[in-house]
Parts: structure tokens; sequence; C-alpha cells
């Protein structure tokens, strides 16, 4: 049997406050670096970017192979006793992610070290790396780590002989210098090779030179008082506030999400359910709401606060030609083709502007749905026939060629 080392580690600048987290898979025999992962998560606390650090590596020890045994090793006490089972675990963020480390592997094939930080300097660097870059907007790339040769120039200076005050730095540089010649060539596209095997693919048998995507988290509002009785509710009516319930969902989602740890900005439509929404995630994740006015609800003009059968008796002419085309409107409001061409250019907007990150768009059904819709390439009529709950979570990617990937859809189980 193939036995892994992984070490794993993560931190947060300001616990919480912005956080990332760094694993490296190593070969138990050999010693040789198999596969590094990084990744900036957005505001987490330390706890929640060290598990997501265990999560990363023990998914990608169980991508070399599934078969293998994993020797676990990291410099956080906590993350050690729980997942060893001599700590109970009580924290409702650190629950889902040390049920999800569980998963991977089978319990009788993963074993767990605590090892002081000074023997963790791999894993801390890829950490650090990727909140640096998420500093900059931008992605992790192992194409531009300098982390393992930062970690062995740094054992090397530890290892050498004393010598003067000042020798440490100078000599800490020049094992960094030689590591970094002697790594480069036939050693360095091993490695470069190494990380592309083990790295997944990129949507279904895309190349990884895509990139990272921009990836929407999509959260619907919360209930309004004209949600349960199915109301059209839209951009042209009261703009109604949440209700009890609806905040409570809010506050659920807001739960959710920063138990994943994945948000690094959220923007909002302007109306008054999705900002209060919004703002209850913002408050958890620690992160500023921005407002697209593209996100904004179909306007139903005179439909607005009226349910589907009181329209259907009121005007069942316009009702039946604004089923039957997506460029009919219901009277003084909205067709779904115009709000197609408004929420398409808020899309390309956010994505440009976000290109590489994870975000949450807090909106309404029609934009959600419209989305979706897009991304799968499917006709407008497919819009009646998906179900989007208040406070559901779903998810599309968007890659630097233009396509797409539909992640998730009507998520609710933070609800339940």
């Amino acid at each position: 049997m193939r036995e892994f080392i992984v070490e794993a580690d993560g931190g947060s600048r300001g616990n919480p406050g912005p956080a990332g987290y760094g694993s490296v898979v190593i070969d138990a025999t050999t010693g040789e670096t198999l596969m590094e992962a990084a990744e900036y998560i957005g505001v987490a606390t330390n706890n929640v970017a060290e598990y997501k650090g265990l999560v990363a590596g023990l998914k990608g020890a169980h991508q070399l192979d599934p078969d293998a045994s994993v020797h676990v090793r990291m410099d956080s006490k906590l993350v050690v006793e729980q997942m060893s089972g001599r700590w109970k675990i009580k924290h409702p963020d650190m629950k889902p992610l040390a049920a999800e480390a569980a998963r991977i592997f089978p319990a009788s094939r993963v074993t767990y070290e605590w090892i002081p930080r000074e023997k963790n300097k791999h894993a801390d660097r890829l950490a650090n790396e990727a909140m640096d870059a998420g500093k900059r907007g931008q992605r992790w790339s192992p194409s531009a780590s300098t982390a393992e040769f930062d970690a062995r120039a740094a054992r090397a200076a530890a290892e050498a002989p004393s010598g003067p005050p000042g020798d440490a730095a100078a000599g800490a540089a020049k094992a960094r210098a030689a590591l970094s010649t002697a790594s480069r060539g036939a050693s360095n596209a091993d490695a470069h090779a190494a990380r592309n095997a083990a790295a997944p693919p990129v949507g279904w048998a895309a190349p990884a030179d895509l990139g990272a995507p921009a990836t929407f988290v999509l959260l619907r509002h919360g209930e309004t008082p004209l949600t349960p009785e199915k109301r059209f509710s839209g951009s042209g009516g009261s703009d109604p506030s949440l209700s009890d319930v609806g905040r409570e969902q809010a506050e659920r989602a807001a739960a959710a999400l920063a138990a994943r740890g994945t948000i690094q900005a959220i923007v909002s439509s302007p109306l008054k359910r999705c900002q209060e929404t919004a703002h209850t995630v913002a408050a958890r994740l620690g992160l500023d709401v921005h407002l697209e006015e593209g996100l904004r609800e179909t306007d139903f003009g005179a439909w607005e606060g009226l349910t589907f059968g009181e329209v259907r008796e009121r005007q069942p002419d316009e009702l039946t030609a604004w089923l039957a085309s997506p460029k009919a409107a219901p009277p003084g409001g909205e067709s779904f083709a115009t709000v197609s061409r408004r929420v398409s250019a808020a899309r390309d907007r956010l994505t440009e502007a976000y290109a590489g990150r994870t975000v949450l768009l807090v909106t309404h059904v029609t934009p959600i749905k419209t989305l979706v819709r897009l991304a799968l390439g499917a006709p407008p009529e497919s819009l009646f026939r998906m179900e989007l709950s208040a406070a559901s979570v779903s998810a599309v990617a968007y890659y630097a060629d233009g396509n797409a990937s539909v992640r998730l859809l009507n998520d609710t189980s933070h609800l339940r």
C-alpha cells in the first residue's frame, strides 16, 4: 500500500480576517513533494483555514491514490486532537469541515500527528502565499510558488553550523539560491509535471490552462411577507423587507457561508430584501456589500403584489402571451428577454471585475434562473422549470474562454 504524508496549515490575519490555507502531499518513502495546494478563502478564522487545509491535502492525496494510507502532520493541536477523536468538536463552523475531512479516506487509513510550527514551514508558507495573492485580488498559482524552496532553505539554514552574528540571514539566502539553482531544468520540469498530473481538471475535461474561474455563489434573498403567498414581487412594487422567517433564513445562510469560508466579496441587488440578506452575511464574514443594478428582480408591472391565480382571472390573455414568449411583458413591466439582456450585462461586468475569485451574489428568482439558464445554454422556457426557494444557494463558475459550469442549484440544506 502506498503511503503519503499530508502537511497542512491555515492562517487568518485578524482571526477572523483575511484567511488562506496551504497543504502538501509528500511520498512517505522518497520524501518527494507530489502536490501542493493553497487558496485564499476570504474572511475566516484560523481554525476554519486549518481545517480547509486539511481537507485540501486529503483530497489531493485521494486524487493521487484513493487506496493509500495517509499520515497527517499539522501544528494545529485543535485539529489534530479533534480528528483523532480525543477532543469533542463543539463549534458549529468546525463540525461540517471535520465531517468532510473524515469522509475522504476510511479512518483506519489516516493517522494524525502534531508537529511544532517550525517543522510545518512548507504548508505555512503556502498559506501565506495564498493570503498575499488574495490581498492583491489574485489567485494563488503553483507555477509562481517558492514555498518549497523557502522551506528547504529555512531548514538548511537552521541545520547549518552557527557562525558570527548576522550570518543566519545570509546563510538562508545562499541556501535558497543554491536550492533554486539545483532545482532548475529536469527537476523543475518533473515537479511541474507532477503538479499538473495531480491537479483536478477544470470543468468537464477542460484543459487546466483556462485558469481559475470567477465563481458566483447565488443566494436568493430570504422570505418577505409576500413569499409564502406566492405573489408577484419584483422591482416595480412596494420593495418589501424580510419577514421574521426571512431574517432567520438569512442568519442560517450566513452561518453556512462562513463555515464554507470561500466568499471573497459580496454583491447585491439594490432592492431592500436583498440588501438586508446581504448585510446579514456581510456582518458574519466581515466584508462590504457592493450594489449591482443589473441584479434587481423583473419589474412585473401591473401584476406586482398579485397571485398567479388573480392575474389569470383579471388578465388571462396577457398572462397567456407572457407564458408563451420571453418577449412578452406584463402590462407596464419587463419581459424576460429584457431581463436577460440586463442580467447578461451585469454578469459580464462582474466576471471581469472578479476574475479568479469567489463572489456572493445576493439577488432574486429571475436573475438567478437566468444566470443558470444562460450557463447551460437552455431555452427561455426553462425559467418555468426550475424551483428556487427563498434563501437557497446556487453556484455558477465562469472561465476565461467564456464557458460556464453550473456547480449547484437550489441548495437549502442550511435551512433544515
